[in-house]
């Protein structure tokens, strides 16, 4: 398992990184910490949030138990450090394999022509690469539901835009340097947009809200305007 250092990063946070790159093995460590403590929370633990090569947990000081005069995080250290010691990425359990479909270019797309020729690739050649792999959620962020995945084919890493939009649709698939990622709500950005998805990411009603979690498994499945209309999106 990656080495791993803990730190505080508030009164109510601590935060374990496992390294500085976005990796497979880091992100295994993470996934287990995370799932151990929600499995068997610590007195006073509230909840964590990965990110590429951290996780961040936060607690409540007045719960965590600790000795006379000892600071609440030197307490959260201690016991970070004891489920460290015993923890096994590998007991980690078959991820979930989540298929989105994905109508690319045009409309849906309109930045996947401008990619193709930025790589000497046909459009083509780009739905093919891009839908061709699997990807990992690696943290939500930036817009609720919004997941950062890694696993994008080097070839089609692209510098992101240099004038950001200021309204992309919800459910717009994009690429922003070596990663790819889905726009759950409308919002400003300045990935490049190759695609759109029906499905929706974000149930503010929902439990959980977001459909994505960090660890799941995603594939995409590219499909015809006509089935994205069937599938319930908008034309």
């Amino acid at each position: 398992m990656p080495a791993a250092s803990i730190a505080v990063m508030t009164e109510t946070a601590m935060v374990v990184r496992f390294g500085t790159t976005i990796d497979p093995a880091i992100a295994d460590a993470i996934q287990a910490l995370a799932a151990s403590l929600d499995a068997d929370p610590f007195p006073g633990f509230v909840e964590s949030s990965p990110g590429f090569a951290t996780l961040a947990v936060f607690f409540d000081p007045d719960a965590v138990p600790r000795d006379r005069d000892e600071p609440p995080a030197a307490s959260v250290q201690r016991l970070l450090e004891a489920r460290l010691a015993n923890l096994d990425p590998a007991a980690l359990g078959e991820p979930r394999l989540v298929e989105i479909p994905v109508a690319y270019g045009g409309a849906f797309g309109p930045d996947l022509a401008e990619l193709a020729a930025h790589h000497g690739l046909t459009e083509e050649e780009v739905i093919a690469l891009h839908s061709g792999g699997e990807y990992r959620v690696h943290m939500i962020g930036f817009t609720p539901g919004f997941p950062f995945l890694g696993g994008l084919p080097e070839r089609l890493a692209t510098p992101r835009r240099p004038s950001p939009r200021l309204k992309i649709p919800a459910g717009t698939v994009a690429i922003g340097g070596p990663q790819t990622g889905i726009y759950p709500v409308e919002s400003p950005g300045g990935w490049n947009l190759i695609g759109r998805t029906p499905v929706a990411l974000f149930l503010p009603d929902g439990d959980p809200p977001s459909l994505l979690a960090a660890a799941d498994r995603i594939r995409f499945r590219p499909i015809t305007a006509e089935e994205y209309v069937a599938l319930g999106g908008r034309p």
